[in-house]
């Protein structure tokens, strides 16, 4: 891949390419990219010649390196998105995305995009807009294995050499379905648009940005997204708001991520 030319996009590898995200990806790239390579546990059919429909799973070092080679860039959506045990979640986000990386490595992959979650920052109170310098505060335990991909993805660029943007995806939904995504809410336009600019901004060592519409009452800063990846979002979650009651106890304080932080949420997996 080319720096510099957003035209096309060479050969883009997806993991994770049947999840929530992955189709919608997919789609948006189809178009740019030279070649597909669709990775997922599940099977995935190729839709013509520029597509390669590979069965792994994140597990397989061997086969993600097979699935790697002559690949320009990799899209790592594969993993759980919800919380879970630790036990689960370091073998499918941690370990799994360290296998991503070493495999990008072996196979001189120049960028890596990895589907991180503004759940690594979830516990910042809601009247505070967030940086993606600022300290991490993850809401449980998807958030910390999210902190570790985000950390995995830093060693790897400056030990390595690798290109990489975290980008921490909102609440991926057709519409808002509840009052916090009025502030959190990524619309499949701008998922689209924010992984296409991050794998072609130009001199990206490693960079983590907030992929979020552009929701008047989102929490999350957006000028480092666009000063480093280029990508402003079009969408806002406001037009939705009339379906929403204006008192909802989300909005008199507590964590940006609500009831998905505090003890009540988490016991469950520590007590497992």
């Amino acid at each position: 891949m080319d720096q510099g030319m957003e035209a096309k996009l060479g050969r883009v590898v997806i993991t994770g390419a049947a999840g929530r995200v992955g189709p919608t990806v997919r789609t948006a790239l189809s178009g740019d990219a030279d070649h597909l390579v669709l990775v997922d546990r599940e099977s995935v059919t190729a839709d013509g010649e520029n597509e390669t429909a590979v069965k792994a799973d994140v597990a397989d070092i061997d086969a993600l390196v097979r699935a790697f080679e002559g690949a320009d860039a990799v899209v790592h959506l594969a993993g759980l998105a919800r919380e879970a045990s630790f036990g689960e979640l370091l073998d499918t986000n941690v370990q799994g995305t360290f296998n991503v990386l070493e495999a990008a490595r072996r196979a001189s992959v120049r960028r890596v995009v990895l589907g991180s979650s503004n759940r690594v920052t979830g516990n910042y109170p809601i009247h505070h807009h967030v940086f993606p310098d600022e300290p991490p505060r993850p809401d449980g335990l998807y958030g910390v294995s999210k902190v570790a991909v985000e950390a995995l993805g830093q060693m790897y660029a400056d030990t390595f050499g690798l290109e990489v943007v975290a980008l921490r995806l909102g609440s991926f939904e057709e519409e808002p379905t509840e009052t916090r995504h009025l502030a959190t809410w990524l619309s499949p336009g701008d998922c689209a648009g924010f992984v296409r600019a991050a794998l072609t901004a130009p001199n990206v060592s490693f960079v983590a940005a907030y992929a979020v519409s552009a929701n008047a009452r989102r929490f999350w800063d957006l000028t480092g997204g666009e000063s480093e990846l280029g990508y402003r979002p079009v969408d806002d979650a406001a037009r939705f708001a009339a379906n929403f009651a204006d008192d909802d106890p989300f909005w008199h304080g507590g964590p940006q991520s609500g009831a998905y932080a505090g003890a009540d949420a988490i016991l469950p997996y520590v007590e497992e």
